[in-house]
């Protein structure tokens, strides 16, 4: 019997993955988010978290890091990739590494490295340490290189001529910036967004460091509730808790992915 090969054949690998590692986690999530200790259909999970204030309140918390950290990071990041991308002023790629390379080094050393030169300048070596200080500047330095890629990566493919020509019709300096260039870069700018804003919420390690445990995020909310917790219920608030997360990335891919095509549909009208 020939066996007659086909591409589709070719996804075989890919189905069991997504099936082993995505689909069969993703189901154990939430039969523990919605059944109780006994394993018996439940909303005792959502009721035990909703009701706890504590928690409620570490989930707006870590939505302000995440929001301060995404504009800082977007701020500081920008003029960099822009900088880096323009060729009259960085003519060697390996500037560009330069930005990159601390991604290649163990998260948790990075973080480590940055407690010490905190203390060192005394953000948190005196009596009264300013922690969430220091975990904002280890976000911001921990991230900032997640949104510098993908700001350069879209900056290297910026179409010069519409520069050049709002430049030809008078436009001033900041309107060729605000009118064609910040238009130009918005899917670098969503994806550096996405890619910063979503992990601080959940970050652990960072904030676990930098704060000795006086500032906490959502992540480590998680892990106290599912890990450390001794009470019948810790995994099933813990699997609600992840859930949570689940519907924070949906709600920001749903959001990315229409501000992608609203800014295709502009540049499709523009022409």
């Amino acid at each position: 019997m020939k066996f007659n090969f086909q591409r589709k054949y070719l996804a075989f690998p890919y189905i069991i993955f997504l099936i082993g590692f995505i689909v069969l986690p993703l189901a154990v999530v939430f039969f523990y988010a919605f059944t109780d200790a006994q394993g018996q259909p439940s909303l005792s999970a959502a009721e035990s978290f909703f009701s706890n204030p504590q928690r409620i309140g570490i989930l707006m918390n870590s939505i302000w890091y995440a929001f301060v950290n995404t504009v800082l990071c977007l701020v500081i990041g920008y003029p960099i990739a822009m900088i880096l991308a323009n060729k009259k002023y960085n003519k060697n790629a390996i500037v560009v590494l330069l930005f990159v390379m601390p991604m290649w080094i163990n998260f948790v050393i990075r973080t480590w490295a940055t407690k010490d030169l905190l203390y060192w300048i005394g953000v948190t070596a005196n009596e009264n340490p300013n922690y969430p200080l220091a975990v904002t500047v280890g976000l911001v330095y921990n991230f900032l290189p997640f949104v510098i890629l993908p700001l350069y990566t879209t900056m290297l493919k910026l179409d010069k001529s519409q520069i050049e020509a709002a430049q030809d019709l008078g436009a001033t300096p900041f309107q060729t910036f605000y009118k064609v260039i910040i238009p130009m870069t918005m899917p670098g700018i969503i994806a550096a967004a996405t890619m910063v804003f979503m992990p601080t919420i959940s970050s652990q390690v960072i904030p676990t460091i930098l704060s000795e445990k006086k500032v906490i995020l959502f992540g480590e909310a998680i892990y106290n509730a599912y890990f450390r917790s001794s009470t019948p219920d810790a995994i099933n608030v813990g699997s609600f808790m992840s859930l949570i997360m689940l519907v924070f990335i949906g709600l920001t891919l749903f959001f990315t992915r229409k501000l992608n095509r609203r800014e295709e549909r502009a540049r499709k009208h523009l022409w």
